[in-house]
């Protein structure tokens, strides 16, 4: 899987519409808190306009592309650092998720009752961040002796962690998330062990009636999430959801119909790339796909996302380009042109790259 994310929010927010609308699947919803106490689990095929072209163009018929996996996880309610409603539990499915997606309630509904009485984005997100906040401090104090006890007795790697762990603790002791930590290569191994949830990517999805939201909320959000740097969508979730049942044409005429672009799942998941800085390249040696990777990745390192004998054994990548493609329009005038490059192992990927990698095992 190309990388995975948490739906978090408090209770009764949308966060299972949303999955739904993601997925197409039909989780379990209901007008009470708990709905899901298990999470749902879901995968989600990423749009891509360049992959049909690159089809067209290599006759390479049923593309893969790339997708995300989803959790959909019980709602977070105050408390539950100390275990209430279901937060333990809740907090030991989103350790493991490399984002967050936080849905956050700016609809009124007699259906669906809000556990808070009244629609306060910036309430609801600060309770959610002050439980993960505490959650992670917790953590890091129940292990912070253990480590202290092996620096004291000579342990070198304790002794580099111990006061990284101390700083970090001080961090989040003054209410900060660890998304504003300065993050060293120690500091990034402890959040990778202990799955630290604040330092984890957030996408603030606000969940809005089919009418809107107050413009004054959703501004205060974005300035909210403008100062940690994390993105923010808008959507109707249950709008959202019954486009997702549509056929895709039927799709694209009932956007068109409302002078929508796009869907707001379409946004949603430009926005996830965006905050996790990803990129996508292409392979076509058997099967035409799709695969993701972080902005940054060296050729051998993409090799690697295919299978790690790729890594090891990497010799040299043939490269083009998707803009390339386009201008020559298939891969014999691709060579013709001299447009096929060939990299070694310091290059770096670029976002559109058509690669044929070649290896050793």
């Amino acid at each position: 899987m190309d990388f995975t994310a948490g739906i978090i929010g408090l209770p009764n927010v949308g966060k299972s519409t949303v999955f739904n609308a993601l997925v197409s699947g039909h989780a379990p919803m209901g007008s009470y808190p708990f709905t899901t106490i298990n999470p749902n689990r879901g995968v989600v095929t990423v749009p891509d306009e360049r992959l049909a072209k690159i089809s067209e163009l290599l006759d390479k018929p049923n593309p893969i592309p790339t997708h995300i996996e989803l959790f959909d996880v019980a709602g977070l309610v105050e408390g539950a650092s100390r275990g209430e409603g279901l937060g333990n539990t809740f907090l030991g499915h989103i350790r493991s998720v490399e984002a967050m997606i936080h849905v956050v309630r700016c609809f009124e509904s007699g259906d669906a009752q809000n556990v808070l009485g009244t629609v306060d984005p910036l309430r609801d997100i600060d309770i959610i961040n002050t439980e993960l906040l505490l959650a992670d401090q917790q953590l890091l104090e129940n292990n912070r002796g253990q480590i202290e006890k092996k620096a004291q007795g000579g342990d070198r790697e304790a002794a580099d962690r111990a006061p990284v762990m101390a700083a970090m603790i001080e961090h989040l002791d003054g209410g900060r998330l660890l998304r504003s930590f300065q993050m060293s290569d120690t500091a990034t191994e402890l959040v990778r062990e202990y799955g630290l949830i604040t330092a984890k990517s957030v996408l603030y999805v606000l969940n809005v009636g089919e009418e809107g939201c107050d413009p004054t909320l959703l501004e205060q959000v974005h300035g909210y999430a403008a100062g940690e740097g994390a993105e923010v969508v808008a959507i109707s979730g249950k709008l959202e959801e019954e486009i997702s049942e549509l056929a895709a044409e039927e799709k694209k005429e009932y956007l068109e119909a409302m002078g929508l672009g796009r869907s707001g799942l379409e946004r949603l998941i430009e926005s996830a790339y965006r905050l996790l800085d990803l990129i996508t390249f292409y392979t076509f040696t058997t099967d035409l796909q799709a695969w993701t990777v972080r902005r940054g990745t060296t050729a051998p390192q993409a090799a690697g996302r295919i299978h790690s004998d790729f890594e090891h054994g990497f010799v040299r990548a043939e490269v083009f380009h998707f803009d390339d493609l386009l201008r020559a329009g298939d891969d014999h005038h691709i060579r013709e042109k001299g447009l096929l490059r060939t990299e070694g192992r310091s290059y770096v990927v670029r976002d559109g790259d058509i690669i044929h990698f070649l290896f050793n095992v």
